[in-house]
C-alpha cells in the first residue's frame, strides 16, 4: 500500500484542505503515515500570508526531500499559488498545485512516475469563479469540525496578499454545505465551524441567496447539529439580517470573531478596511443586544505603516470600549507584492513590539474581566482533549458556546459530547470546573421546546 505524509502551514482553512486532499489520497488506496516517517508521497500545505510564511513553507519542502529523496514531493497551497516557480526551482521538488484544481494531484503524481520531470499544475487564479468542491466527511484528529462553504476574497485591503493566492470570492452551493454539514453530524460532531478565507461574504456571488439564509438553513435543516460557530465575520458583513438570524437562533453560539485590525479611522483608511470605527461599534452593540453574553475576539496589526502615538492610543483606547474577550495582536508585516509594504513611513521593530506588548497586556486584562462574569456559573461545554497534566490524567479540556476553555474532571467517552460544568475558578487563559451531567439529546431537544 503506498504511503502519504502531510504538513499543513497557515491557516484552519489549509487544514480543512490538507483533510480534504487526504480523502482523495485515501479513495485511491493510500495509508497515511507521520511527516517524520518515510513515506513515498510527502504534500506541503503552504502559507503565503507573510514573508516568513514562504520561507517556512521552503524550510519544510526541504525537510522532506531531504528525508527521502526517492519520494514524490507534492507542493500545494498559498505560496505554491503565487510563486509556483520559486517552488519549481527547489531541486527534488516533483509536483506543485496551487489552491485550486487539487483533484488533479494524484493524476500529476502518476504523470511524473512515468516521466520523471517536474510538473507545474499552477493556474490563474483570478479567472476561477467556481468553488472547488471537496469533500470532508470527518477529521483525523478533531471533536470540532470545519465546515468550508467558501472560497476568495473582494478585498484586497494594502496589507494583504490573500486575494491574489485565493481568487476572488466564490460561495459552495448550498446544497452541499448542508449535504456535508449533515454527514459531520451523522459521524458524530455536535459542533460546527464554519470557515472560510471571508466567511461571512458566503453569497455575495449568488443572485437570491446570502449568509443569513445559510445560517437558517443549517439551523433548520441538519438533524442532531447543537452548534454552530462562525470562524470569521467582517463587520461589513453583519447585515440586520444576519444579526436577527442570530437573535432566533437557538445554535449559533456566543462567540463571534471580528477583525478590527485597528481603532483609528485614518489608518483604517490606509489599510483600505471597508467601515469605520462608529460603524463597527454600532454593528457590536446590535450584536451585543441579540446575544447576551457574546464574546467577542479580533484581530489588531500594530505599527502599520505611518500609525502615529496618537493612532495607536485611538486603537487602545477603542478596544476598551468594545471590551473584547480576547485578542490576536500582530506587528504590521511587509509582505512583498502589496501595497503596505511599498509604503514610505515604516515603523521602527521597536515601536511595533512595544505596542504589541501594550496590547497583549491589555488583552489579557480584558479577557480575564470577561471569564470573571462566569465565575460559579453553569456553562454547556464541549471536551476536546485530554489536560496534558500528567498528575491528572482524567482531566478533559474543551470550549464553552462562548469560547472560555475549561478544565474540569471527568472521563473519556465525554470527548465530543456535550456536557454542563460549573466554573469554580475563572481565569485565562484556563478557567478550572468541576462536571455536572451530560446533557443526552432528550434532555436537551425537552430544553428546546
Amino acid at each position: 500500500m503506498p504511503t502519504v505524509a502531510f504538513h499543513t502551514l497557515g491557516c484552519k482553512v489549509n487544514h480543512y484542505e490538507t483533510e480534504g486532499i487526504w480523502r482523495m489520497f485515501m479513495d485511491h488506496g493510500y495509508e497515511r503515515v507521520d511527516f517524520d516517517h518515510d513515506s513515498d508521497v510527502y504534500v506541503i500545505n503552504t502559507c503565503t500570508v507573510t514573508n516568513t510564511g514562504d520561507k517556512k513553507s521552503r524550510q519544510v519542502i526541504r525537510r522532506a526531500i531531504r528525508k527521502n529523496p526517492d519520494a514524490i514531493v507534492c507542493v500545494t497551497g498559498c505560496y505554491a499559488q503565487t510563486s509556483p516557480g520559486e517552488i519549481m526551482e527547489i531541486p527534488g521538488v516533483d509536483v506543485v498545485v496551487g489552491t485550486q484544481d487539487r483533484k488533479n494531484m494524484i493524476g500529476y503524481i502518476e504523470e511524473h512516475k512515468k516521466s520523471k520531470e517536474p510538473i507545474n499544475g499552477v493556474s490563474n487564479i483570478m479567472k476561477n469563479r467556481v468553488f472547488e468542491e471537496m469533500d470532508v466527511p470527518e477529521f483525523t484528529d478533531r471533536t470540532r469540525a470545519s465546515l468550508k462553504i467558501q472560497e476568495g476574497c473582494n478585498n484586497f485591503c494594502t496589507f494583504c496578499i490573500i486575494p491574489w493566492s485565493r481568487g476572488l470570492l466564490r460561495s459552495r452551493e448550498p446544497e452541499n454545505v448542508i449535504a456535508q454539514a449533515q454527514k459531520l453530524v451523522d459521524a458524530g460532531y455536535k459542533e460546527i465551524v464554519l470557515t472560510g478565507i471571508h466567511t461571512a461574504g458566503y453569497g455575495e456571488d449568488m443572485k437570491d441567496y446570502n449568509f443569513a439564509m445559510l445560517l437558517r438553513d443549517l439551523e433548520t435543516k441538519v438533524s442532531g447539529l447543537k452548534r454552530i460557530r462562525i470562524s470569521s465575520i467582517e463587520a461589513s458583513q453583519i447585515t440586520d439580517e444576519v444579526i436577527q438570524v442570530m437573535d432566533q437562533s437557538k445554535k449559533i453560539v456566543r462567540h463571534l470573531h471580528i477583525p478590527l485590525q485597528s481603532g483609528s479611522d485614518s489608518v483604517l483608511a490606509r489599510m483600505r478596511r471597508k467601515y469605520s470605527t462608529a460603524y463597527y461599534k454600532e454593528k457590536v452593540m446590535k450584536l451585543k443586544q441579540a446575544l447576551p453574553g457574546l464574546a467577542i475576539t479580533s484581530d489588531v496589526i500594530v505599527g502599520f505603516p505611518g500609525e502615529t502615538d496618537e493612532e495607536f492610543n485611538e486603537t487602545y483606547e477603542y478596544i476598551k470600549e468594545i471590551g473584547y474577550s480576547e485578542l490576536h495582536v500582530f506587528p504590521f508585516s511587509r509582505r512583498t507584492g502589496t501595497p503596505a509594504a511599498r509604503m514610505s513611513d515604516q515603523i521602527d521593530d521597536e515601536v511595533k513590539n512595544q505596542r504589541v506588548h501594550q496590547l497583549i497586556e491589555l488583552s489579557n486584562q480584558l479577557a480575564k474581566a470577561y471569564a470573571s462574569q462566569y465565575n460559579h456559573e453553569v456553562l454547556e461545554v464541549i471536551p476536546e482533549e485530554h489536560s496534558t497534566d500528567d498528575e491528572n490524567p482524567n482531566r478533559l479540556i474543551g470550549y464553552t458556546d462562548n469560547y472560555l476553555k475549561v478544565e474540569f474532571e471527568g472521563n473519556p467517552d465525554m470527548i465530543g459530547k456535550l456536557v454542563r460544568v460549573k466554573i469554580n475558578k475563572a481565569g485565562y487563559p484556563i478557567n478550572q470546573g468541576t462536571f455536572v451531567r451530560v446533557l443526552d439529546d432528550i434532555v436537551y431537544s425537552e430544553a428546546a421546546n
